[in-house]
């Protein structure tokens, strides 16, 4: 593992706005695009061994303030707990201003590749 916690920053572009993603009709940083934005940075956290990698299995967000093009949104995710192959996190999003604009918490699990794309099928 290398640290407990990670910042990161991004300008929202117009392609990451609600009605771009379908997630509504606005021109605003879309739930889905600050979603993966969080995901992002939690699994950044995370140092899988050769072969591994880690995935998403549950997330539960708030998304407290809009956002308009060209904003900068900083996201920091933290580790709260490491059991084993679980990691769970909090991590908060914030504005220039300092706003809180969104938060969650997170949980990954690290899997084996070729044994978690085995299971797929379609």
């Amino acid at each position: 593992m290398k640290s407990q916690s990670l910042t990161q920053t991004i300008q929202v572009q117009e392609n990451q706005t609600a009605s771009q993603y379908g997630s509504g009709l606005l021109p605003v940083y879309a739930t889905p695009a600050l979603i993966a934005l969080m995901e992002n940075t939690a699994m950044q956290l995370i140092e899988p061994p050769e072969g591994s990698s880690s995935v998403g299995i549950s997330i539960n967000m708030q998304h407290l303030k809009a956002s308009p093009i060209g904003a900068e949104i900083t996201c920091k995710a933290t580790i709260i707990s490491n059991e084993g192959r679980k990691y769970i996190f909090k991590i908060e999003a914030t504005d220039k201003l300092g706003d809180l604009i969104g938060e969650c918490i997170h949980e990954r699990v690290v899997v084996n590749i070729e044994k978690f794309l085995s299971k797929i099928k379609l």
